[in-house]
């Protein structure tokens, strides 16, 4: 059993090291500004609401040298049910997107520690 939580920590200390959470990117603002964590988590999740809400009414998200968050609209289309063998009609509708700005793909491109 010991064994077991020394190989989950390992993996959840592997997973990290590939990606980054909401909380590790909390702790990172808070670290690098000296702002408290609870004022910072409070912040971030107000932009992520603000995002949400905004991207629900119809409205796009521009942010000048980070990104965009847009919505794509989706046509409509006939889909296939295999297990039914039926089609299926899907609707046309909007689905959330983000297309990086110029800047944050170069960053991205020049950096030596992805991929």
């Amino acid at each position: 059993m010991c064994q077991n939580h020394w190989l989950l920590a390992i993996y959840i200390n592997l997973l990290k090291l590939f990606n980054v959470t909401k909380a590790d990117v909390i702790s990172q603002i808070a670290d690098k500004t000296g702002i408290d964590k609870a004022d910072v988590s409070v912040t971030v999740e107000a932009f992520f609401n603000v995002v949400k809400n905004s991207m629900a009414d119809g409205e796009n998200i521009y942010v000048r040298g980070f990104g965009s968050f847009i919505n794509k609209k989706r046509a409509k289309k006939i889909a296939r049910n295999i297990s039914k063998n039926t089609a299926i009609v899907i609707d046309e509708h909007y689905v959330p997107s983000f297309k990086p700005s110029k800047v944050f793909v170069n960053k991205i491109k020049g950096s030596s520690k992805v991929g």
